[in-house]
């Protein structure tokens, strides 16, 4: 059962004043009480989350992350296979039995002659491929066995043996290395995939940061409508025993009584404010809306030196998209080297050597075998395209100009976004001090004022105008701390630099993405 925010931490007295509330008001005392016995043993089972566990969860139950990191391996198992495919590549073909009876028509005697033929056979073959000269080097082993009859001779069955052997070389002329352009293609969709997953992480880290700053901010909240309303309860109790001493005049109560109205108002509103938002949360955790959890945040006052010029340089150097950037350049200089093999002069040379083998027994293979070579050069000239060829490579490079600029626009846009982030920073430092004032104002001007309260120097009204100050300024204090957090953690994620640690963050990403599956 879900416990509402702040009976854990109600004192006794609220706890009281709630139960006894719902009892005038309703006749289900039984029901109230077994309630209260519910929530009691609830309160002790609750998780308490911290931000790095509660990012843990989020890391581990993201469906963002998730597919990330499907991406990830495929890219990763897309350039495992090319990779593989440049060592040897060994293939077995095998015939076990190649049978045909026909009756077929010959020339030589011109008429019909039946024939059988049985065969079976087995061949190796062993590809390489060149990386660096795109070239195919090629061993071939080919062994046959044939058994042929035929009505012209008889019946009479005739067998052979034949075992062929070659090497043959194969490699293309005047044009680019296909085989290191596919490879580097998919090393850089690979380290693509790699700064999607890492950004996704930062994008993560970010949205579960803020979400759990605000449920503490809500949390906090909460704790100082409680606090307000003590004191509320507190003044209404005073000015109750004046006025029934007869030292007040009765409007005096009356006013008590709706601040205290407000104070409890205001302290259930912030209790469905802060569930509502912890509901919020476990979502997006991928949580239970069932389970029980307790957010518990540092918010004290942590200054981090930063240095603006630092972090520019650090931002230009780390930040993904302009590596993303440079691998899409790098794809476009592919496409206008693919453009520019269109239609192209080639070549290609082949050179082969092989061992052929003939004989009615096995044993007598290679008495005399014969000796095979070839060698041959085969150019393709294109005579006329069209202006085809012109056309696809100056769409390529406008393409690949295109991208350069993006390029520059996109770093233009991170030194902004730094400067920025530099400056809001700096700016929640200044209103931490201001908070902080504000705060040691706020309560001893409460203080004093709650003494010329109890001596009936100032009215309810007052003393109730004080006290929300008091929160008000309180609560001001708490979002500062927050936000200059945030401040932090918005220019750690646009320069990539871990301030607090001095480090970049990516050594961290890259150790983690390494472990996904």
């Amino acid at each position: 059962m879900a416990c509402p925010y702040g009976l854990e931490n109600m004192s006794t007295d609220i706890i009281l004043d709630h139960f006894w509330d719902s009892l005038r008001t309703s006749a289900a005392h039984s029901i109230l009480l077994l309630l209260i016995l519910l929530i009691i043993p609830a309160m002790a089972t609750a998780e308490t989350l911290t931000l790095k566990r509660a990012l843990e969860i989020a890391f581990a139950k993201s469906p963002d992350i998730r597919q990330a990191g499907y991406s990830l391996k495929s890219s990763a198992e897309n350039l495992r296979a090319q990779q593989a495919s440049l060592k040897s590549q060994f293939r077995l073909s095998v015939t076990p039995l190649d049978y045909e009876k026909i009756n077929r028509f010959s020339s030589l005697i011109s008429q019909y002659n039946k024939e059988e033929i049985r065969s079976s056979g087995v061949g190796l073959h062993v590809d390489q491929r060149i990386k660096w000269t795109d070239g195919l080097l090629s061993l071939v082993n080919r062994f046959s066995y044939q058994a042929y009859s035929s009505e012209f001779r008889g019946g009479e069955e005739e067998t052979s043996y034949n075992n062929q052997l070659s090497l043959t070389f194969t490699q293309p002329l005047f044009t680019y290395n296909r085989t290191r352009q596919s490879l580097h293609q998919l090393e850089l969709a690979l380290e693509n995939a790699q700064l999607n997953y890492t950004i996704k992480r930062l994008e993560i880290e970010s949205l579960v940061t803020r979400l759990f700053y605000d449920i503490h901010l809500k949390r906090m909240s909460a704790e100082i409508a409680e606090e307000e309303h003590n004191n509320s309860r507190e003044s209404y109790k005073i000015i109750k025993n004046k006025v029934e001493a007869g030292i007040s005049a009765q409007e005096e109560l009356y006013q008590a009584e709706l601040n205290l109205a407000n104070a409890r108002s205001s302290l259930e509103n912030s209790i469905v404010t802060y569930d509502n938002g912890l509901d919020n949360f476990k979502i997006s955790l991928g949580l239970p809306l069932a389970e029980e959890i307790e957010v518990i945040a540092d918010v004290a006052k942590s200054v981090v030196a930063v240095n603006l010029e630092v972090a520019i340089e650090k931002a230009c150097r780390y930040r993904m998209e302009l590596r993303q950037h440079d691998i899409s350049i790098e794809n476009a200089r592919f496409q206008i080297i693919r453009a520019g093999a269109e239609n192209e002069f080639s070549g290609s040379v082949e050179l082969r050597y092989g061992v052929d083998g003939k004989a009615a027994r096995f044993g007598d293979l290679y008495d005399s075998p014969d000796k095979n070579q070839k060698a041959s050069i085969m150019f393709n000239i294109p005579l006329w395209d069209w202006g085809e060829k012109k056309s696809k490579i100056a769409a390529s490079q406008a393409q690949w100009e295109s991208v350069r600029l993006s390029r520059q626009e996109v770093e233009k846009q991170i030194v902004f976004e730094i400067r920025q982030s530099y400056r809001a920073l700096q700016n929640q430092l200044t209103q931490i001090d201001i908070a902080e004032a504000n705060v040691r104002n706020a309560q001893l001007t409460y203080e004093i004022n709650l003494e010329r309260y109890k001596s009936g120097d100032i009215s309810s009204k007052d003393i109730g105008y004080y006290q929300n100050q008091l929160s008000r300024e309180q609560l001001n204090q708490i979002t500062a701390l927050i936000n200059y957090k945030l401040a932090l953690l918005d220019l750690k994620i646009r320069s990539l630099w871990d301030f607090r640690k001095n480090e970049p963050i990516l050594n961290n990403q890259n150790q983690e993405r390494n472990s996904v599956p």
